[in-house]
């Protein structure tokens, strides 16, 4: 199973455009059922290699009810550690912990750069598998949010890392479960076919739910790690240097004639941004964020409300960068580019006006969210025109049918007469 083949066809595995040369096993530790293994991947372009965690059952991927998932949460409750020949995983748990009951087990169907697992009816086992040295956003914002009291995510109930000379890796996450019908972007979808004006309402639930993850995120500024102050000259000119290589980027995943319209877009856009970014310092705040904010990192849960999930940040983002604070806006650009997205997806089957929607469902977002200040608005803008170029490069990489949605978007957002 361990062959340079097997390991870049699962979605979990970040380095797909690198050619694979070795894969060969780093390190193991025993569990109850199981055992895990670190495996240490070189490639043929000469670069760092990488470590992923693969947990095994005689020498295969685990199945439900083989008790490797159980096993990982009991060491936790225990709070063990499990030597290994290079290093070891030590385990925490919080009080939210509770193992009371049979703990069955059910991989989760939707797997991409993580594996989920519930364990149990009321446990959430997330295995980080690349092991990337570093403090891991999602554990830390988890954790931070657990003790902040923020009720609409899942509590963080402990942690596994894998520990080296080399430093210390998030290895796996484990929270309360959130019972749910699935995420919002699927609850939208089904909103805007159903009742496109009732849908506006749940567009609102969402606004107020980022506002009280900002205001969690912002309440205790004495913390280092989680700063509530004026952006520094440094870090406005650090996101108008984002923005143009995100829009240089998409600018060379085109062809054809949506290359040449981009050509054409640039010095706009890139005036755009010098113009926004340059005169931002001052005006902006920056806090820590949740770094890829969209409707599908919202859980809609069964009690009608919502959970924001997913703290890792942008997975092509290097660990340091994902923990930078930054703008609060970039969550409420990435939101509003995902009300876009559903918009003018569900226009293709349903009869309703889109954009005629959106004008709706954007005034309702960000009067939930507590308004957007004049002076704020701007920088909003250049946000999501940002994010919108992401989306043209993303898609022509992945999707390129959908292309036109982005490429539509670039060009309302820098003004296109």
């Amino acid at each position: 199973m361990l062959t340079a083949e097997w390991l870049a066809a699962q979605r979990w595995f970040r380095a797909k455009q690198r050619l694979i040369s070795t894969v060969t096993e780093y390190d193991r530790a025993p569990l109850a059922a199981g055992e895990l293994r670190v495996l240490r991947v070189e490639y043929a372009d000469g670069g760092a290699p990488d470590r992923y965690l693969f947990p095994t059952v005689h020498g295969r991927e685990p199945l439900d009810g083989e008790g490797t998932w159980t096993a990982l949460v009991q060491a936790i409750a225990e709070e063990a550690e499990l030597p290994a020949a290079h290093g070891r995983f030590r385990c925490t748990r919080t009080d939210a912990l509770v193992t009371d009951g049979p703990l069955i087990e059910r991989r989760l169907g939707v797997e991409q750069s993580n594996t989920s697992v519930l364990v149990g009816d009321r446990l959430i086992l997330k295995l980080y598998r690349l092991l990337e040295a570093g403090e891991n956003p999602d554990v830390e914002v988890s954790a931070f949010l657990t003790d902040a009291g923020f009720a609409d995510t899942p509590a963080l109930a402990g942690a596994i890392t894998y520990e080296t000379d080399d430093g210390a890796c998030a290895a796996a996450m484990l929270q309360a479960f959130v019972p749910s019908t699935g995420d919002a972007w699927a609850a939208m979808l089904r909103a805007l076919h159903e009742d496109p004006d009732g849908a506006v309402a749940t567009v609102a639930q969402v606004g107020e739910v980022t506002a009280r993850l900002h205001a969690a995120l912002a309440s205790r500024p004495g913390d280092p790690a989680f700063p509530a102050r004026a952006a520094t000259v440094e870090e406005t000119a650090g996101w108008r240097a984002s923005a143009e290589r995100q829009l240089a980027q998409a600018v060379t995943a085109l062809g054809g004639e949506a290359h040449e319209r981009m050509v054409e877009l640039a010095p706009r856009i890139t005036a755009r941004f010098a113009d926004t970014f340059g005169s931002a310092t001052g005006a902006a705040r920056v806090t820590r964020i949740h770094g890829d904010y969209h409707l599908g990192q919202l859980l809609s849960r069964s009690d009608g409300g919502f959970s924001v999930i997913d703290f890792e940040g942008e997975p092509a983002r290097p660990l340091a960068e994902r923990r930078l604070p930054s703008s609060p806006l970039r969550d409420v650009a990435g939101m509003l580019r995902s009300l876009d997205y559903a918009a003018r997806t569900a226009e293709r089957s349903t009869a309703f006006d889109a954009g005629a929607w959106l004008v709706g469902a954007r005034s309702a977002f960000i009067g939930a969210y507590g308004g957007i200040g004049h002076d704020e608005a701007g920088l909003l803008e250049a946000f999501e025109l940002e994010k919108a170029c992401y989306e043209v490069r993303y898609e022509a990489g992945n999707r390129p049918d959908w292309l036109w949605l982005p490429l539509a978007a670039v060009e309302r957002l820098a003004g296109t007469p």
